[in-house]
């Protein structure tokens, strides 16, 4: 047998059974069920959202400040000497009451001098009792034997008045002296607490010089900037200053104090006189009352010297619309998701206030709309949404009583 017979004779019978099974596959495809297409509308961007609702706001403002008292001195000698002596309490540090004596300086030669001054009085006094007596005696002279008016050297008038002057200046002296005396003793001018002292026993101090610093623990003052919106936001004019008809608005100041965090209770007062040129702010004044007794937070004093941060209370607006911060977007759109169509809608609002949990607005959106909390991309008018939560509802049949899924505005941030 040729080679070419074998071959044909191999080839034949593949060909039959590759046939076979072609067929067979295409028969077996053409029985197989078809499967229906579904025709499914394309699904909108899912949303989460939360109600609009009307609420009232408090105004507050925050600002900074550094503690100061209201009254400080330097305390001073008016006259020269040695010091001879030092109170306990004129340390750094100490509680002084008004009245109470902080240094004494050596009061020897001031005693000497009033004692010259009060002889001098003596001596002057006795001088005038004289003229006095000699004055009498010229004018009984002068209607006993004299005629017509006579002239005042002749009632010794001039020497009269001089002995009175002399009087006055000698009772001048005395009291000069005894100033000097009295200035020996340095007390304190108010209650207080000694910040530093700069004298001790021994030292001489000449009139003018500074023997400590002292502040005044009766009242604390903090100046706070505030830029003139914020003014604004706590009803303040550039010229308030409290009364009684009109007081000022209520302050917490807060500060870490030993590891420990600490409130005190204040209030603003007056307004700074002129506005700051470099900051273009203006400072409002707060005080606290006896900041070492019962303005203080327990064994917390308001000392001067101190970081606080202030919140300021500022006016009530009543009834307006609050949404979580993150459904602003830009400065005054919300997005709101309409259930019905679910479509978006853009919502062009009055925004009175924001912070960075919610935005209050007083018109432009309704009580109960659905916010829009999430990220959304190149929005518009109409645009197709699913909003989360009625989702799942609407597979379930009915969905009219159900109400939205309400997103966490916090966990939110806008794309």
């Amino acid at each position: 047998m040729s080679k070419a017979s074998t071959i044909a004779a191999i080839a034949l019978p593949v060909g039959i059974v590759a046939l076979l099974g072609f067929g067979g596959t295409q028969v077996l495809g053409s029985m197989k069920p078809r499967a229906e297409k579904a025709e499914e509308a394309p699904r909108g961007l899912a949303i989460f959202t939360e109600p609009v609702v009307v609420d009232n706001l408090k105004l507050t403002v925050a600002s900074q400040g550094e503690v100061r008292p209201r009254r400080e001195i330097a305390l001073s000698a008016q006259i020269s000497g040695s010091v001879s002596s030092v109170s306990d309490k004129f340390i750094d540090g100490g509680f002084v009451r008004r009245g109470e004596v902080l240094v004494r300086i050596e009061d020897a030669d001031y005693e000497l001098a009033r004692i010259r001054a009060q002889s001098q009085v003596a001596s002057a006094e006795q001088r005038l009792i004289r003229e006095q007596a000699e004055s009498d005696i010229a004018r009984r002279d002068w209607e006993e034997l004299g005629e017509g008016t006579p002239s005042a050297l002749a009632l010794r008038e001039p020497q009269l008045a001089e002995a009175r002057a002399s009087v006055d200046a000698a009772k001048a002296q005395l009291r000069d002296a005894e100033l000097a005396l009295e200035r020996t003793v340095i007390r304190a001018p108010f209650d207080g607490r000694i910040r530093t002292k700069a004298v001790d026993i021994g030292q001489f101090v000449a009139p003018g010089q500074s023997l400590g610093i002292m502040f005044g623990t009766d009242i604390a003052e903090i100046s706070l900037p505030l830029a003139d919106e914020e003014l604004g936001r706590l009803g303040l004019n550039l010229a308030f200053e409290e009364t009684r008809e009109q007081p000022g608005p209520n302050v917490i100041l807060s500060a870490d104090v030993a590891g420990k965090p600490r409130q005190w209770q204040g209030r603003i007062t007056r307004t700074a006189a002129a506005i700051n040129p470099q900051t273009r702010l203006i400072s409002a004044i707060a005080t606290v009352d006896d900041p070492f007794g019962e303005g203080a937070d327990g064994d917390a004093p308001l000392a001067p010297g101190l970081f606080v941060t202030a919140t300021i209370d500022g006016d009530t607006i009543e009834n307006i619309m609050r949404a979580p911060r993150a459904a602003l977007r830009k400065k005054n759109e919300v997005y709101v998701a309409d259930p019905g169509t679910s479509t978006l809608k853009i919502r062009y609002v009055d925004v009175i206030y924001s912070d960075v949990n919610h935005v209050y607005m007083a018109g432009g959106i309704e009580p109960g709309e659905l916010a829009i909390t999430s990220p959304v991309q190149a929005p518009f008018d109409g645009m197709s949404i699913t909003i989360a939560g009625l989702e799942s509802n609407d597979d379930d049949g009915d969905n009219s009583n159900d109400e939205p899924l309400v997103a966490d505005a916090d966990e939110t941030q806008e794309g």
